[in-house]
């Protein structure tokens, strides 16, 4: 079932956080001029389709000290890419996995990994640990490491 304009509004409405108050589902409703029970069947309804997939705190790792950040790049055998990425994306250091098309001849990759650490070290370890993970059917690797935050926010909907 896809999301109605209700749905779309709830949304909106949460998509920066809950309000931080004693009954936050009720805040949004009387917010947004809906019953409590009704925002949270909604809600319970998206994450039951796959339109949210999960609803919690969103620490920020800058802040928790991980400010050393890395995009690892793989060229992985196109036959063992869809399985060994979900292997290195269910490494619990792994924060973002993606397949993505090479664009040849300058841009070998089709894995993306990004991890995260408190020392440049750190992520360095992390992506010998990607590697050994991926074994021989990685041919090269790399990694782009962050330099400057130019924006940072997750997916943010119109209302």
């Amino acid at each position: 079932m896809m999301p109605d304009d209700t749905d779309r509004r709830l949304l909106a409405a949460v998509q920066a956080g809950l309000p931080l108050v004693r009954e936050p589902y009720r805040a949004v409703a009387e917010r947004l001029g809906l019953e409590a029970a009704d925002v949270m069947a909604r809600l319970e309804r998206l994450l039951a389709s796959g339109a949210v997939r999960r609803i919690g705190a969103v620490p920020n790792h800058y802040r928790l000290g991980l400010i050393h950040n890395g995009m690892t790049v793989w060229d992985v055998a196109d036959a063992e890419v869809d399985r060994l990425g979900a292997a290195v994306g269910a490494l619990d250091f792994v924060t973002h996995c993606y397949r993505r098309p090479r664009a040849l001849p300058l841009w070998p990759y089709n894995l993306f990994a990004m991890v995260h650490g408190r020392t440049a070290g750190e992520i360095d370890d992390k992506r010998a640990a990607v590697a050994r993970l991926l074994g021989d059917a990685c041919r090269a690797s790399d990694m782009l490491p962050s330099t400057r935050i130019l924006k940072k926010t997750g997916l943010r909907l119109g209302a």
